[in-house]
């Protein structure tokens, strides 16, 4: 027993590690998943998509597609990052609208007004439409991945999706825990422009990477 353990917790580290350190880089996803958080709408079934996303993308990645998808995106990176600069840029002037007309905190009060389907939509959109998350997961994940084998390997796959679940889990529902404070429209508004901010900045960002500007 103490000869396996050591064997199974230091890739597992690893991957946790590498896993959480991408994934807490505040995005478009993250932002999204706060907002959604504060507003105590669909938190569990958020988490949930996001969390399993990840999991299937590093899957996928520690896999062994890492080197097929490096020459994929780099084929295709140029409309794939126009496409995602093209919605965060979409997303980003949404929010910033809402800061400008204050109407977050009624929003906030009147969670049927954005269904489930329309909630895991806009997830998916914000996680597939992002070529970083494939960078990220399948790519340089599954690259850091080949140096490990068999047993190693799984535990390292389980250790990088195991730090999504831990991260989604707690910023949803943290951000769920302090809702109470974002009872005043001012607070929305602050949160709403924060978030257009930050859209805003990654869509400039996008943009650039995928040599539109």
């Amino acid at each position: 027993m103490t000869g396996i353990l050591p064997s199974w917790t230091a890739p597992f580290g690893v991957g946790f590690a590498l896993s959480f350190s991408l994934i807490l880089a505040i995005g478009a996803q993250n932002a999204f998943v706060l907002r959604q958080g504060l507003m105590r709408q669909h938190v569990g079934a958020l988490v949930l998509f996001c969390a399993l996303s990840d999991a299937v993308l590093i899957i996928v990645g520690v896999g062994g597609v890492a080197p097929f998808m490096a020459q994929w995106l780099t084929a295709v990176e140029q409309w794939l990052f126009a496409g995602a600069a093209l919605w965060l840029g979409l997303y980003g002037l949404m929010r910033g609208y809402d800061a400008w007309r204050g109407h977050g905190a009624l929003q906030a009060g009147a969670a049927a007004q954005n269904g489930l389907m329309t909630t895991l939509a806009i997830a998916a959109v914000l996680t597939f439409g992002n070529p970083h998350v494939y960078l990220d997961t399948m790519v340089l994940i599954g690259t850091v991945s080949l140096q490990f084998e068999d047993a190693a390997k799984i535990a390292f796959a389980v250790g990088a999706a195991t730090a999504s679940f831990v991260f989604f889990t707690g910023l949803g529902y943290g951000a769920a825990a302090l809702s109470g404070i974002m009872q005043r429209q001012n607070a929305w508004r602050i949160l709403d422009a924060a978030v257009a901010v930050v859209m805003l900045v990654l869509a400039f960002g996008m943009a650039r990477a995928g040599g539109w500007l």
